[in-house]
């Protein structure tokens, strides 16, 4: 149910003006959140004289800006989904699988619009705790998805008149069935919770992307069970990202952007280029190594794995290196820098587990080390030298590189040194971060135009929108879930075969969970759903519970970048403008290299609980 086949396009592109409109809310929004967070700081920290309201409207913008960014990322057809099963089906029926889902999405879409428009009615003349309306809350979060459902109908509408009806026929005649079935035998229909798990997997193994398979398998529950009301759907989702503590995710996303937009990054990689490009195996270490500094200052792992891969994948074709080879490598280090802070998935997994981020960002550091070594070691060991002649293109003076390293650096002890002093939140220091890349890239090095400046917004109010979207519809389902009560049984389970053969069975069952649910969901969804039903358990087993997030994330990483289902190495091989087939061989060597540090680090617990410790988390 892939809709990425079917691009707006001729006729059908009415609403070109509708996405510069969704672009523009979505940045300004985002804009507009970053500057009441860094106000409320400045004004708690020099005049002690702390904004009561500055958390709800924080809150209440990103939730704006995020549902506007996830119909920007619609109408773009950038919204990931499970293609490896479609793209192997018979043009005729993938046409008709196509049809579905994009009829889907759009129902969806709509059902989630009208619902937080009358969620936002309801709430009219209800306030939040520092006495802001309640409405404020909805109202954008319904109008954004009513632009997700008008770009939605547009990508279904630009399908050949066949395929259109086609798929609404079908749709029709499953609800029709469901319908007499339940007409005719009430008592031998599945359960609602039957029903949501099979919807859930046959939409997500047909291309629907991921986030409307989540909203979609709530959404049948709600439905077939009758006795939720459908605005509750709307305030799960509201209530899955309206949190101060995510805010972090559009914040080090715009970071990630503004560094590669302000010239940051090509002078970090360059200058790493010249100190060891021309060792052996020199690129790759390059390239190892860049992928564990842009970890530490973005937080967003495709952003890294962007601003890297655009440098180091065309060097390695001018050097006559297998590009399939690199872009693995890529993907690899993008496994590797999961838990180097601030790592998105470690914020959300902090987030939905109610771990201390800090914690977990300090307990990620000697894992992550241990896997860059690793890595390191076996590009050293199998690497090659690079040809000695110099490219053509102009190069940076040093002085300008190093200019570019110690901005860098600046924005790496920025991070850290905040966490470490309590001066500032996760989400308080992304934000200042965010500022510091932009007086560094406008003042420092003017390459930072007003004009790239608000392309970079636009670009991280889109990509978080993707991410938040998620975290919304995952909050959604798992909310469906805990009123089934699945988490207990899960924990019940769980407890039942660890007592019978020990805590190691639980860890490795834990880890394979992880790794084949992050190869078919996108990551943040996969820590979502399973972070909340395992941690307890693990925390009744007597596991520390930063060391067990830390295992959870590095696990889910590596399905996220596994063949054949991993949606992060589809990603990478679009960056890098490399076939899948070609990175398939040495990609595994990789893993499999990652996944003995994951056994090393999932039953040495020390080394991911000995800084916590000695920082006082």
């Amino acid at each position: 149910m892939s809709i990425a086949a079917a691009s707006p396009s001729g006729g059908y592109r009415i609403s070109a003006t509708l996405l510069s409109v969704s672009d523009a809310v979505a940045a300004i929004l985002l804009a507009a959140d970053l500057l009441v967070v860094c106000v409320s700081v400045l004004l708690r920290f020099l005049f002690n004289a702390p904004v009561e309201w500055a958390d709800d409207v924080a809150r209440g913008l990103m939730v704006g800006s995020s549902f506007f960014g996830a119909a920007s990322a619609l109408a773009r057809s950038e919204n990931l989904g499970v293609a490896f099963f479609i793209d192997r089906l018979p043009t005729g029926i993938r046409r008709l699988v196509d049809a579905i889902g994009a009829l889907l999405v759009m129902i969806i879409a709509g059902y989630v619009a009208f619902n937080a428009i009358k969620m936002g009615w309801l709430t009219t003349g209800q306030t939040s705790g520092s006495g802001l309306p309640l409405e404020l809350t909805f109202y954008p979060m319904g109008v954004g998805a009513l632009f997700m459902t008008v770009f939605a109908a547009e990508v279904f509408c630009a399908r050949h008149l066949r395929d259109m009806v086609a798929g609404m026929l079908a749709t029709a005649l499953v609800a029709g069935l469901y319908l007499a079935w339940d007409f005719l035998s009430p008592d031998s229909v599945p359960s609602s919770g039957t029903l949501m798990l099979i919807g859930f997997f046959i939409t997500l193994f047909g291309g629907l992307p991921i986030g409307f398979a989540l909203a979609l398998a709530a959404l049948i529950f709600i439905r077939v069970e009758g006795t939720l009301p459908g605005v509750i759907f709307a305030q799960q989702m509201a209530r899955g990202i309206d949190n101060f503590v995510l805010l972090a995710i559009p914040f080090f996303i715009l970071v990630g952007y503004l560094m590669e937009a302000n010239g940051m990054s090509v002078r970090l990689i360059e200058l790493l280029q010249r100190a060891v490009g021309r060792m052996r195996g020199g690129l790759n270490v390059v390239m190892v190594t860049s992928m564990v500094l842009f970890s530490g200052i973005s937080g967003s792992k495709m952003a890294d794995v962007a601003a890297v891969g655009s440098v180091l994948i065309p060097a390695a074709r001018r050097s006559r290196q297998n590009p399939g080879g690199a872009v693995a490598l890529l993907a690899a280090s993008a496994v590797m820098a999961e838990t180097i802070p601030p790592c998105i998935n470690l914020i959300i997994l902090g987030f939905v587990a109610n771990l201390s981020i800090g914690g977990l960002f300090m307990a990620g550091l000697l894992p992550a080390g241990l896997m860059a070594l690793a890595l390191i070691a076996v590009s050293i060991i199998f690497g090659k030298r690079a040809p000695s002649a110099e490219d053509d293109k102009p190069q940076i003076p040093m002085s300008g590189l190093w200019t570019g390293a110690i901005a860098s650096f600046g924005l790496i002890f920025m991070i850290f040194a905040g966490f470490k002093s309590g001066f500032a939140t996760a989400t308080e220091i992304s934000a200042f971060a965010a500022v510091y890349a932009i007086v560094i890239g406008s003042i420092v090095f003017r390459e930072l135009s007003f004009r790239t400046a608000a392309h970079s917004f636009v670009q991280s109010a889109t990509r978080s929108g993707l991410v938040l979207f998620i975290v919304a519809a995952a909050q959604s389902l798992a909310f469906i879930l805990t009123l089934q009560q699945v988490p207990h049984a899960v924990g019940e389970l769980m407890l039942s075969i660890s007592g019978t053969h020990g805590v190691w069975l639980f860890m490795l069952l834990s880890i394979a969970v992880l790794i084949v649910m992050g190869s078919v969901l996108e990551g943040a969804a996969a820590l979502i759903i399973f972070g909340p039903l395992l941690l307890p358990v693990a925390v009744k087993l007597g596991i520390d519970p930063l060391h067990f997030g830390v295992v959870l994330v590095i696990a889910m990483g590596l399905g996220l970048f596994a063949p054949p289902l991993g949606l992060g190495l589809y990603g990478a091989c679009l960056i890098g403008n490399v076939p899948i087939e070609q990175t398939i061989k040495p990609i595994m060597g990789y893993l499999g290299l990652l996944l003995l540090c994951l056994l090393v680090i999932a039953f040495v617990p020390a080394l991911s609980t000995a800084l916590p410790r000695a920082l006082g988390y």
